[in-house]
């Protein structure tokens, strides 16, 4: 097979393939950027293999960085873009199931792809458009097919993240796993307990952030995975549930946590729990507290209150997973509306604060100083005080002193 119509990334990056050509080795595009571009969809990066060793490479271009030496991997900097370059490679044994206890360097680009996990991702294609298709992924691509490449045993036990990579790839493409691959996996599904907890959390928020998170989620219960995950056995009902949903269609990692929560009956507070146990980062935690927080309102998410405590965007996030549970009427534009229409955003613009209650008023800090100043936020979001600074001074020297 032969493409005749590249994508801009491709275009930009052909020069660099020449470039290697013409010192006299070999050079392909690689992996997801082929399948992608076979797909139409959008790419996000170029992968670059060659017969060239690194230290070729590097002899071969003025500019470059050594981006994973070790691995084969240079970066060639060209134009102002930087294009990743790995010299075709075979593994050894993975005595860890997660990384080669060696890596040897070869001039084959059959030998290179053998070693790669899925078959839509052994496609490479040269600077003319001419795809090399050694493991039927072409026809993998047609019929919407996740299929291992060769030996799916020994795919999963050099990498067991592979096991959520294809159903990941499942989620994002809406293929179907083939049965010899989908049998592999559930046999080895325990290895993935051998696997950092970060590069799980990785694949399982791009599986739900997918086309069709359903069948991802399907598979990740019935080949046994979600048993290996940080607290999931727990939850086996709720991930079920999940899978359930007719309108699954996530928009960000903060309502992939918040529809969690949800489902798995979780209060936020658990559900923060259930994050850390995951890696995820402290700033996330936070997000998804406060967006579960105003799910669970009942006061509205267009409540004045909710809405400056929450903020507008993770506001919208909790209308999104109400929506998907088929529980909330109240338009993203009324959101929009109640919020532009609050008389102050946030702390920075209440006209006083805890310095002029000290300074002032000659207050000292102390639970009456933490009440008075809640107070003067609540009653300028209820509308019954304007956010002027004598008034709120007037307020608060006749209630709290």
């Amino acid at each position: 097979m032969k493409i005749t119509k590249f994508p801009n990334e491709f275009v930009n990056a052909i020069p660099v393939l020449k470039t290697i050509e013409k010192a006299g080795f070999e050079a392909y595009f690689v992996g997801g950027c082929v399948r992608d571009t076979l797909l139409g969809i959008p790419l996000h990066d170029v992968d670059i293999t060659s017969s060239a060793y690194p230290a070729e490479i590097k002899e071969i271009f003025n500019r470059t960085v050594d981006t994973g030496i070790e691995h084969g991997t240079v970066m060639v900097l060209d134009h102002g873009e930087g294009y990743e370059v790995t010299t075709f490679r075979t593994e050894s044994t993975y005595q860890d199931f997660r990384r080669p206890d060696h890596v040897t360097f070869v001039r084959s680009l059959d030998e290179d792809l053998k070693r790669r996990d899925l078959t839509i991702n052994a496609l490479a294609m040269d600077a003319d458009g001419n795809v090399v298709d050694l493991f039927h992924g072409l026809d993998d691509l047609k019929n919407k097919i996740i299929r291992a490449v060769g030996n799916p045993h020994e795919r999963y036990h050099e990498d067991a993240l592979r096991m959520m990579r294809s159903i990941r790839f499942m989620s994002q493409l809406d293929f179907n796993l083939e049965s010899e691959t989908e049998k592999a996996i559930e046999d080895n599904a325990h290895l993935l307990e051998k696997i950092a907890v970060e590069r799980i959390h990785v694949e399982w928020i791009k599986t739900l952030l997918g086309q069709r998170p359903q069948l991802g989620i399907q598979k990740f219960i019935s080949t046994g995975l979600y048993q290996y995950c940080p607290d999931f056995a727990d939850y086996k009902d709720g991930l079920i549930a999940m899978s359930k949903l007719d309108q699954l269609h996530l928009d960000s990692e903060i309502e992939c946590w918040v529809l969690m929560g949800h489902m798995f009956s979780l209060k936020p507070q658990k559900t923060a729990k259930l994050m850390r146990d995951w890696k995820s980062s402290n700033d996330l935690i936070n997000q998804v507290e406060l967006a579960q927080t105003a799910l669970e309102c009942q006061s509205g998410l267009t409540d004045p209150h909710v809405l400056f405590e929450t903020g507008k965007e993770l506001t919208l996030a909790a209308n999104h997973i109400l929506k998907i549970l088929n529980q909330s009427t109240v338009t993203d534009e009324a959101i929009k509306t109640a919020y532009e229409e609050l008389p102050i955003k946030g702390n920075a613009d209440i006209a006083v604060d805890g310095s002029a209650l000290i300074k002032e008023l000659g207050m000292k800090p102390g639970p009456q100083f933490g009440k008075a100043l809640t107070a003067i936020k609540d009653q300028i979001l209820d509308g019954k005080l304007a956010n002027d600074h004598d008034q709120l001074l007037a307020f608060v020297r006749e209630n709290f002193m």
